[in-house]
């Protein structure tokens, strides 16, 4: 018998930037960090299989296939490790940190967001670009792709939506319904919408359809707060995953919880326990069995604690009650 919940063995000892399940399984699951290392786990029998180690600080990434995996750095650098035959390679860069990356399964292609302020589409065989695309004078800051769709979210408060089928220009450009820095975007798994969330503890479930009819179902809420002798603390909310199966979304913030939501029916479902620190990043698996959760010290508090809270991943195995719609 699997227990509900457990910490996976050697996690990263620096802010985990990212975990990411394999396509369609909960057993193999990769993890980024500011360390410099790409870790590679079979999470069912709770083991470390690889560790990739660079010099600059990982940001994001992504599975190609089962046994490729891509990833993002701060020194511009798009990488590709074979897990394998234990061997990686460099597949090009951008002019600045390369803050996302997303497996274009439509293109059978990698894309990249970055810094500096473009997306780019790469041929993983070829190993090249084959496109650069602008993203009206914002960095990159979140980004999300669901067969054709693209969304990305920028520095300066945008949401570009973006069709692969014809990638000359953005489809829309809408400005960001929350008034502060957007931390996180993600699709709904139907591609109708997106739910973005922000700094300041707060969350916006949008949809594309410029109908009225549609655009009244659209709306924000406070999360991811406290009171504390009255007065509120207000967490950013750092990391957002879709339920492929249920489409509900899990919420990680910087107050060390993770919430579940229904967000058709305006519902929190659940809140998981207190983690060790603030939660950097979420994952559930393709299917929904697993979630990943990553807890990392943002550097978040006034005065940094005499003994900083390690780096620590999560596996959780939710139950329909925490997940499915009621």
């Amino acid at each position: 018998m699997r227990p509900p919940e457990f910490k996976l063995n050697n996690p990263p000892e620096d802010l985990i930037s990212a975990v990411k399940f394999g396509p369609k399984s909960n057993q193999y699951m990769a993890a980024s960090s500011w360390d410099g290392t790409l870790r590679f786990y079979d999470v069912a029998a709770n083991q470390m299989r690889q560790k990739f180690l660079q010099d600059a600080p990982i940001l994001d990434c992504a599975f190609m296939d089962i046994v490729h995996v891509v990833s993002g750095s701060l020194d511009h650098q798009l990488r590709l490790f074979d897990v394998n035959t234990q061997t990686e390679s460099i597949v090009g860069a951008h002019e600045d940190a390369v803050r996302c990356v997303e497996h274009a399964e439509y293109v059978n292609g990698i894309l990249t967001g970055s810094w500096d302020k473009n997306v780019k589409l790469w041929d993983m065989r070829e190993k090249r670009c084959v496109g650069t695309f602008e993203q009206n004078n914002g960095k990159v800051y979140s980004m999300s792709v669901i067969d054709e769709k693209i969304v990305v979210a920028t520095s300066d408060r945008k949401v570009l939506i973006w069709d692969l089928r014809k990638m000359d220009s953005y489809i829309m450009k809408r400005e960001s319904s929350l008034k502060y820095q957007t931390r996180c975007i993600r699709l709904f798994p139907n591609k109708e919408g997106y739910v973005m969330s922000s700094i300041e503890g707060r969350v916006a479930v949008e949809y594309l359809d410029h109908d009225p009819e549609v655009q009244r179902r659209k709306f924000a809420f406070k999360c991811h707060r406290n009171r504390d002798n009255n007065i509120e603390q207000i967490y950013p909310v750092n990391a957002l995953s879709f339920h492929n199966v249920y489409h509900t979304f899990a919420t990680g913030g910087s107050d060390c919880i993770v919430n579940i939501w229904d967000g058709f029916n305006k519902k929190r479902l659940c809140q998981f326990h207190e983690y060790d620190t603030s939660i950097s990043t979420l994952n559930f698996s393709s299917d929904g069995s697993a979630l990943a959760i990553g807890c990392s010290y943002l550097d978040q508090l006034p005065e940094t604690p005499a003994t900083v809270p390690h780096p620590a991943i999560y596996i959780r195995y939710p139950t329909d009650q925490e997940t499915k719609q009621k």
